[in-house]
């Protein structure tokens, strides 16, 4: 059973007299001690649900990374002020902001940052934060936020940030408590997640909820823990939202349980009743998402008795695209040393000073060593999985060695954080916006370093954009998507990173997606292959791919990539 709560917000006298009548008018503040304990209670929480929020990644291809991304970024802010004792809300909110951000990650991670700046922005100078300080800097966040992103797309954690805010400032007409208005926050989040897929289709093709909107919510969750006296720490694997675990006839067993999720197709006549299926779940166990309409419901939740839920969900319809998985066994096998290799930087030592350099991030030793050999100054060690953070391109642009620096992210999750290094970097710095490592490959081969900078950006931008890039890799769920069926553990293939084929072998998938590419309107096929496949096997492969296209050069490169039996650069 949890704790009495914590005394984590502070209290002060009443401003007017009868503020003083109710808990929900009691005029609470919170100085900067109380928010660095927020800033540790939302980090340990995510860092604990990692793993879920990863899972609502959209594709089914094995490198969703939203949840590693927000959980650095996190750690980022955590890290900057776990040694600061300073009561003053202002200043600990701006340490915070500047760790986030030059820790931040990914997409996910960039946004994640932004709401923070905005956060601090509005309470620069402020030494305690009350109810409407909190509102203020919430709505700065999230101007803040929007303002960072080109073209803001609903239906992402832009529009859970706004519509949670939007909650707190009606809430905030009607009582001063903070820990009111967090809860208030933390429960739009929730029902603002679970509209998601409505305002973005492919989620609802997809069956997800956003991934990055869900785990702001974990950051709330966690910060509502805390000011509650429920754990957060690592070590204890406390429950989410459990709800009724008597009634339900559950009990906690050692472990982490169980990952079930599914999908409820109604049965003829008999519409869905969302509401209370989610009700249902959520007192079932931990970590629970329900979203859908009366036709069809996705099911996810976290249990010690898998067979629960499951024997739920076949009272209401049939039961399709089942997936249990044993928590523990994972947690047992994971072996974090992915990550810890984005941080390392390839770079020739005692470089002479350059006009024009070049920087870029690659994954796989044959696309480290391709780029280096095209002419890079520093290649980021990086990519799906384990994207770099701010601070690691701020520091390859600094190992270049140059006056001028190009960057090529060659990945659309790292393209903001390769902007918002520039933005920061103290030389001049400009991003090519590569989105695969192929359109990198195509700009770094179009770098001149006796060239200006602007050319170069210039011609590097049009190599890129002439390139389509094709992936196979392995799918990790059942999905239906573009109208493409695929079936966990099925090979599949993505153009321009879009689902178009599925199949049973690297072969037959890399085949059929150079034919939905019109390969043959083209004039090279490059293959980069990894994810363990032989080199025999890829030579038999692009054989086979020149006696079908022999009118194109095929060229064949050990790329040493994970997860991608071929990365396809098409020109």
């Amino acid at each position: 059973m949890d704790s009495q709560p914590k005394q984590s917000i502070s209290r002060t006298t009443p401003t007017h007299p009868e503020e003083g009548a109710t808990a929900s008018s009691r005029h609470l503040t919170m100085d900067g001690r109380k928010l660095k304990e927020l800033i540790r209670a939302g980090y340990q929480w995510l860092r604990r649900q990692e793993e879920v929020v990863n899972s609502y990644n959209v594709y089914p291809v094995p490198d969703g990374d939203t949840g590693t991304n927000m959980m650095h970024t996190m750690r980022s802010a955590w890290e900057a002020v776990a040694s600061l004792d300073d009561p003053n809300v202002g200043v600990v909110a701006k340490v915070a902001s500047n760790g986030a951000l030059r820790g931040s990650r990914g997409n996910s991670g960039i946004i994640l940052s932004q709401l923070w700046r905005g956060f601090a922005r509005s309470l620069d100078n402020k030494g305690i934060c009350d109810a409407q300080d909190l509102v203020a800097a919430f709505k700065e966040a999230v101007r803040t936020a929007y303002s960072g992103v080109s073209t803001p797309v609903e239906g992402t954690i832009l529009t859970v940030a706004r519509e949670l805010t939007e909650a707190v400032e009606h809430a905030a007409r009607h009582t001063h408590d903070l820990r009111r208005l967090l809860e208030v926050a933390k429960d739009a989040a929730y029902e603002s997640v679970q509209r998601t897929p409505n305002l973005l289709r492919i989620l609802k093709e997809a069956g997800v909820v956003d991934s990055g909107g869900f785990g702001l919510y974990v950051i709330l969750e966690g910060m509502w823990r805390m000011v509650n006296g429920m754990s957060v720490d690592e070590g204890e694997h406390a429950a989410v939202g459990l709800k009724a675990e008597a009634e339900a006839g559950l009990r906690r067993e050692s472990g982490w349980g169980y990952d079930v999720q599914y999908l409820i197709y109604a049965f003829p006549g008999k519409p869905l009743d969302v509401a209370q299926i989610r009700a249902d779940i959520e007192a079932m166990g931990e970590c629970p998402i329900v979203t859908g309409d009366e036709e069809m419901v996705k099911v996810h939740v976290h249990v010690p008795d898998p067979g629960v839920p499951l024997s739920y969900g076949i009272k209401w319809g049939s039961l399709r695209d089942v997936v249990v998985e044993d928590m523990q066994a994972q947690s047992e096998a994971f072996v974090p040393q992915g990550l810890a290799r984005a941080t390392s930087t390839s770079v020739e030592p005692n470089l002479p000073e350059a006009e024009v350099g070049m920087v870029t991030v690659a994954v796989g030793e044959g696309m480290i060593r391709l780029f280096r050999d095209l002419g890079a100054r520093a290649v980021i060690e990086g990519g799906q999985t384990m994207n770099p953070s701010v601070d690691d391109i701020l520091g390859a642009i600094n190992r270049a060695h140059a006056r001028r620096v190009i960057v090529l992210p060659n990945n659309g999750n790292i393209l903001m954080t390769a902007q918002q290094a520039a933005q920061l970097s103290s030389r001049p710095t400009y991003v090519v916006p590569t989105r695969t490592l192929p359109q990198g490959v195509a700009a770094a081969i179009s770098f001149n370093p006796s060239s200006t900078v602007e050319e170069n950006v210039e011609f590097m931008r049009q190599a890129a954009s002439r390139v389509v890039t094709g992936e196979v890799t392995t799918a990790t769920r059942d999905v239906t998507l573009n109208g493409v069926t695929v079936r966990s553990g099925q090979v599949i293939g993505l153009i321009d990173d879009v689902l178009c084929v599925a199949g049973e072998t690297p072969e037959a998938v890399l085949l059929s997606l150079l034919a939905e590419a019109d390969a043959d309107t083209r004039e090279l096929i490059t293959l980069y292959y990894g994810n363990g496949l032989s080199q025999v096997e890829a030579e038999r492969i692009a054989a086979r791919v020149r006696e079908i296209y022999p009118e194109l050069q095929v060229d064949l490169v050990a790329g040493g990539q994970p997860h991608y039996f071929f990365v396809v650069g098409i020109e």
